[in-house]
């Protein structure tokens, strides 16, 4: 099993954060994990971006041209991403921020208000978490348990008042995920 993923958005939506999230989770797991993000001037507003690798087996090169699972958070990510995803993966996009979609047959594609929910919970910038559990939930690249582990594990002392949000978040985001294949 290789699951290749893009974590895209804006810079300041937290994507690197929940890229590492996958790649510590996968390593609590003992897999091969690889972890690229891209620094520059995205960090200030424009698009932000990492490649992440899962896999069960040695991982060849670190980079990600056609993901089997991208976890897109603004306009221009998606339409950078949604076109280069591999057949048979999970685009998984905040429909809060993108209102198109990619109307591809041949991928599955999740539209969760993740920015709504993150409001709702009352912790806006937390969106990334929200997607992230629904990444989880349906790419079942790492448990859910694993992630909430390593939630607790590194979220930074400056953001711990927001632990139990977090949580909740990544919670949200699979429910949502789980509801959507039930119906």
């Amino acid at each position: 099993m290789q699951h290749e993923m893009i974590v895209s958005g804006f810079g300041g939506q937290g994507v690197l954060f929940a890229g590492q999230l996958l790649a510590y989770a996968g390593l609590a797991e003992e897999r091969h994990v690889t972890w690229i993000p891209s620094y520059g001037p995205e960090m200030r507003g424009g698009t932000a971006h990492c490649n992440v690798i899962v896999s069960d087996k040695e991982i060849g090169s670190p980079l990600v041209q056609h993901p089997t699972a991208a976890l897109v958070m603004n306009p221009p990510s998606f339409a950078k991403y949604a076109p280069l995803m591999e057949r048979g993966g999970a685009l998984i996009l905040d429909s809060t921020l993108i209102e198109q979609r990619s109307e591809r047959a041949d991928i599955y594609e999740i539209a969760i208000p993740a920015k709504a929910i993150a409001d709702e919970l009352g912790a806006p910038q937390i969106a990334n978490v929200v997607m992230l559990g629904a990444l989880l939930a349906a790419t079942r690249v790492v448990a859910l348990e694993t992630m909430r582990h390593v939630l607790k594990e590194h979220m930074s002392a400056r953001h711990r008042d927001k632990l139990h949000a977090n949580l909740r978040a990544l919670e949200r985001g699979a429910e949502f995920v789980g509801e959507k294949m039930l119906a």
